[in-house]
């Protein structure tokens, strides 16, 4: 039995325990990307499109909001994710 855990669900469980989110989507688009500079033939979990409304960003202007998921997902940066495409908003 393989221990492999998404990184689907590696990213909600992440924005789940720190944003605490009243709404949580995420969608693997990385289909829609296959063949782009920087991105192999074949890859997979690389994009992902990303709502989230949460209390986290109260008070945090866009760019804040896109630092944070960001600096929360940065292992998943650093494995191989690609690009997020991110829409925030506070409750």
């Amino acid at each position: 039995m393989s221990n492999y855990i998404s990184r689907k669900k590696r990213i909600i469980k992440i924005l789940e325990e720190k944003l605490q989110p009243s709404r949580l989507f995420v969608d693997d688009q990385s289909h829609l990307h296959e063949g782009h500079a920087g991105i192999e033939k074949n890859s997979n979990e690389t994009h992902f499109f990303i709502e989230i409304v949460s209390e986290k960003f109260r008070e945090k202007n866009k760019i804040d909001r896109h630092r944070l998921v960001n600096q929360l997902l940065v292992e998943e940066f650093d494995t191989g994710l690609h690009a997020l495409e991110l829409k925030l908003k506070e409750v």
